[in-house]
């Protein structure tokens, strides 16, 4: 138990996220779900290194800021077109 990671697969940390998931929608983020609050954890939040104990991921969670979510969903938007746009230069013209 000693070299137990929390992450996202954990079913405390799944339900913390549901939890903090209705608390981001109510207070202004509507259309946010949980999959972008799962890729926010994993790709952001804890992409060098996972908790090892659940208190740590579970605060980790719940302390999640409506104002980095959009953050983090608007750099992951702006590099999803910009490489879409990419593929297509030889059409479109560029380099």
């Amino acid at each position: 138990m000693g070299s137990e990671r929390f992450n996202v697969n954990h079913i405390q940390v799944q339900m913390a996220m549901v939890i903090k998931l209705q608390s981001l929608q109510r207070d202004g983020l509507p259309a946010l779900t949980y999959r972008n609050l799962e890729e926010y954890i994993c790709r952001n939040l804890w992409a060098d290194k996972t908790p090892r104990s659940l208190h740590v991921a579970v605060n980790d969670v719940l302390s999640v800021k409506a104002e980095d979510i959009v953050r983090f969903l608007a750099k992951e938007a702006a590099a999803a077109r910009g490489s879409s746009l990419e593929e297509f230069s030889d059409v479109i013209g560029g380099k």
